[in-house]
């Protein structure tokens, strides 16, 4: 109390549980399922799959962590890294650089179409997203209707872990170094706490949530790279459930769903292992499907009430 007014705290109860809740939880979801298993989900040739299973997911989730910062949400990112994938794989025989090229641009264009609708049409994301969704999902459909799309044959020969990991964490590095240290971190927490207060600041809001569409589209073919010499070809199912994943992952790893100033870069690591960890544990514990997607519910809902912004009143944009 000073002058008889209260003195706000910077750091205060709520923001500590906040920050360690994830780190807890991480560490709580690993030693359950230790015991639970008996070691054996944590055992060397399980590992090597869990993280072998976990590439594309870290992946996809860069691109939406920078939509979900600025206050947005994308729905389209399964469906998106389908239709890259058909893209990557059917270039592939003409040319394995020209494919990766193609499936970025692909991701890329798809990403101005949502920012487009999103930013122009002034359409709100999930809604722009969720119609793309289905759009996309219809483009996958159609181009693996009589038989899959499948790579060049010898496409599967990238799939190595040096490689795999090399390349995720060349994109986890580079998306660090850009959040971080090149201002556009902040300037996507500024949208996300307020768009007309960012405006205030000199921000270029509808440029820059044009340039996150499009560089998160880009991300997902990236993605889908990974996804294509994972399988060597794409049916109907690709991408299946992974914009669902995703928005799983980075709650789990503590991202506040309306974005802004309390996200963090490691929401997308911490997030995405987090998620795999407790898929694998609940699946060799020999859970029903059914069984796992209520605890994933239960668990989604809490993380949500715990780690959403209702401080600034902001709704998904």
């Amino acid at each position: 109390m000073e002058n008889g007014k209260k003195v706000a705290v910077p750091f205060t109860e709520r923001a500590f549980i906040r920050n360690v809740m994830p780190f807890a939880g991480f560490i709580f979801i690993v030693v359950l399922f230790a015991v639970l298993t008996g070691g054996q989900l944590f055992t060397a040739g399980n590992l090597k799959l869990l993280l072998s299973q976990s590439y594309v997911l870290l992946i996809a989730c860069v691109g939406v962590f920078m939509v979900m910062t600025m206050g947005g949400l994308d729905f389209s990112q399964g469906s998106m890294l389908g239709v890259c994938s058909v893209v990557v794989c059917f270039l592939s025989n003409v040319n394995i650089i020209l494919a990766i090229i193609c499936g970025v641009l692909t991701g890329g264009i798809i990403g101005l179409v949502n920012g487009f609708f999103n930013v122009k049409r002034k359409i709100t994301s999930f809604i722009v997203t969720i119609c793309n969704m289905y759009l996309l999902r219809g483009i996958v459909a159609y181009a693996t209707t009589k038989t899959p799309v499948y790579g060049v044959s010898n496409i599967t020969s990238y799939n190595t872990m040096p490689f795999n990991l090399t390349f995720t964490l060349i994109i986890l590095v580079v998306a660090f170094a850009v959040f971080q240290y090149t201002g556009l971190g902040n300037r996507l927490k500024a949208i996300g706490a307020g768009e007309t207060a960012a405006r205030f600041a000199g921000v270029r809001v509808e440029r820059t949530k044009m340039l996150v569409y499009a560089a998160a589209g880009m991300i997902t073919g990236l993605a889908a790279f990974i996804n294509s010499i994972k399988v060597g070809s794409v049916t109907s199912t690709a991408g299946n459930q992974l914009e669902t994943q995703i928005m799983i992952a980075l709650v789990l790893g503590g991202m506040p769903v309306n974005g802004g100033a309390k996200v963090k870069f490691y929401n997308i690591i911490l997030g995405a292992l987090t998620y795999k960890i407790l898929t694998a544990g609940l699946v060799m514990l020999g859970i029903e499907p059914k069984t796992q997607q209520l605890i994933m519910g239960i668990v989604f809902l809490i993380m949500v009430a715990v780690f959403a912004d209702r401080e600034t009143g902001m709704i998904v944009k």
